[in-house]
Order: C-alpha cells, then structure tokens, then sequence
C-alpha cells in the first residue's frame, strides 16, 4: 500500500497490519508493541501531564517536519514546566490518500526527535477521514513527565533571558508556504529543549515558557499579567537571527510576535542569572543566549514594556488575532 486509505482506520485486518508494519516498524518498544489498551507504567510520585494537537501547514518544513515539532513541542511543555519528560502518547488522524512515504517520514522523525531527548512512546490511535476532510495529517500527543522543580512567580528585579533567536520557527514556515521570495538559509528551530532541566535541578531558574505561538512578546505579557508585575525588554538585547531580521524589515511586522518552536523565556534571580547564561551558552549549546530585561514593579496596568534601540518605550500587549496561521 502506497497511500492511506479508509479500511486502515476500520478496526479490522487492514489497521493491525498498518500499526504491526508502518507504526511498530518506527515506533516500537517494549511497552508499545502490546497494543493494549492503555499503557502501564511506573510513574514518578510527583509528575507533570500535558496534551497537544499539531496541524502544522505544510507538513515538511526547512529544519523539520509535523513529526519533529509533535514530539518537540510536548516534551517543551513539560521541560518548561520543571518536569522530565517520560512517555508520550500519540494519536493520528490521517487523510485518506496521504502517500505512506510522507507518513513514514514522519513517524522516523518522531523517533528520532523522541531518542533524543529520552522520552518513549507508549500508547497511541489512528483514524482515518475521507479525503478533502483533513490537511494529510493530524496529531494529537500527550507527555507525561518526572518533576524535577518547582516554577515560583516571578519577582520584582528578576533577569529575563532567552534562550537564543526568537522567531525561526515562524520563518520557516512562511517561507515554506512561498508566501514572498527570500534568500538564505532559513531554518526552523524546532527542537525538544531537555538540556534545559539541569536548571531546574540546580534551583538557579524561577520560571520558564517555550516561545510558541504569540511569539516573545505574547509570553512576556503572560509572565508579568500572572505574576502581577510588568516586564521590561530591551529591543537591543534581543538576539534575532538574520533571517528573522530580515523577514521582518521585509513585510514590516514585528518580529517579537513570530513564534518558535525550539526557544524558551527564562526568569532567574539577578544572583544567579550570570550561572544561568553561562550553563546555556556553554553546556547548553544556546551560544546565543542573552539576557534581554528585567521583571519590574507593577506599571499601572502595563503587561510589558519594550525599551527601543532609538531610546523610547513602547507598551507591548499580547498578540491579537493570528498572525500566522496553521505554525504548529
């Protein structure tokens, strides 16, 4: 069989030898290869949950694919969240007439983004809808993770930093639509961010989010409006990659809502902040790593301000409708 079709979501004959021959094939483990109906499994005393559906467009991108970014995002939900992440589950809606070589691209994508960072698929579904009825693919995962640490709230004259260029994920995917002419190597970032977790373990981070949809600026907000006090960013510390830069100056949008799938927003006590910059450039492999602001008092009823290159400040606010749709 050389494309999906509807008798492999049926229950019968034609979905075992699909799971048995393409899933298994890529995916299989010990505790995967019984299809049962649910995993057992020895859980940590302190654990952390979390789900996600991706039905990113198109599915294959410079830097990756729906595969990678499936697997990277959930694992990114949890690093985040001061968990280790464990075992995943993944459930896939599948168009009929999908061509069975882009499906087993990206389920080797899944494997090998899951290898590298520790986490071990153990219990999944597949269902299959009449073509014209879904974009190839769709993923739904769910990781569960060890917890490692604890988040705090942010406090007044803690050290916002990033881990690296903000934005990659979203040019990536723009440029892969053709939606304008760009040269260069551009690349998403997407990648599982588990080298982060020594942080935890350390106790030298408050809080951290992945840079995901609504971009740097989005996250920001959300940090300073649950923490009750106002971030403050300096425009000229963000480290933007070229691409990004470029992209940016082009069609004229703001480049601190493009999204990423492989940076995160780290918090950190001003006493620690320098140990915290020094493991992500030097062990982390985030050579690029900056701080970027600071977590202030309360400003009114200001989320977030941004300090600009010429001098002046600009309040930042979460972004509002989508700038773009379909990133993951």
């Amino acid at each position: 069989m050389d494309r999906i079709d509807l008798s492999i979501g049926s229950g019968g004959k034609s979905m075992h030898e699909f799971i048995a021959g393409v899933v298994l094939r890529h995916l299989g483990n010990a505790r995967l290869d019984g299809l049962g109906d649910a995993a057992l499994l020895d859980l940590p005393r302190h654990a952390a949950f979390t789900t996600d559906s991706f039905v990113v467009k198109p599915l294959f991108f410079p830097g990756g694919d729906i595969g990678t970014l499936c697997v990277a995002g959930t694992v990114n939900d949890l690093v985040v969240s001061g968990a280790r992440p464990l075992f995943l589950s993944l459930g896939l809606i599948l168009e009929e007439g999908l061509p069975m070589a882009d499906l087993e691209r990206i389920l080797a994508s899944m494997r090998r983004t899951a290898d590298a960072a520790g986490v071990t698929v153990v219990t999944g579904d597949t269902k299959v809808v009449r073509k014209g009825e879904a974009d190839g693919i769709y993923v739904n995962t769910a990781g569960i993770g060890e917890a490692v640490g604890r988040p705090e709230t942010p406090r007044p004259g803690d050290i916002l930093i990033v881990t690296g260029s903000p934005g990659d994920h979203g040019v990536a995917i723009m440029v892969a639509r053709r939606e304008f002419e760009f040269e260069g190597d551009v690349r998403s970032d997407c990648a599982a961010l588990t080298r982060l977790l020594p942080l935890w373990e350390s106790g030298d981070v408050r809080w951290m989010r992945d840079i995901t949809r609504g971009g740097l600026a989005t996250v920001a907000c959300e940090m300073a409006s649950q923490a009750g006090c106002t971030a403050v960013l300096r425009e000229a510390d963000v480290p933007f990659s070229p691409p990004v830069r470029g992209v940016a100056e082009i069609l004229g949008i703001e480049p601190l809502y493009l999204p990423s799938e492989g940076k995160a927003l780290i918090v950190a006590p001003s006493a620690s902040a320098g140990r915290v910059l020094e493991f992500l450039r030097t062990k982390a492999a985030c050579p690029d790593a900056a701080a970027i602001g600071t977590v202030e008092t309360r400003d009114r009823e200001v989320d977030a301000i941004l300090r600009t290159q010429s001098g002046g400040h600009r309040i930042l606010e979460p972004l509002t409708g989508e700038l773009l749709p379909r990133i993951c």
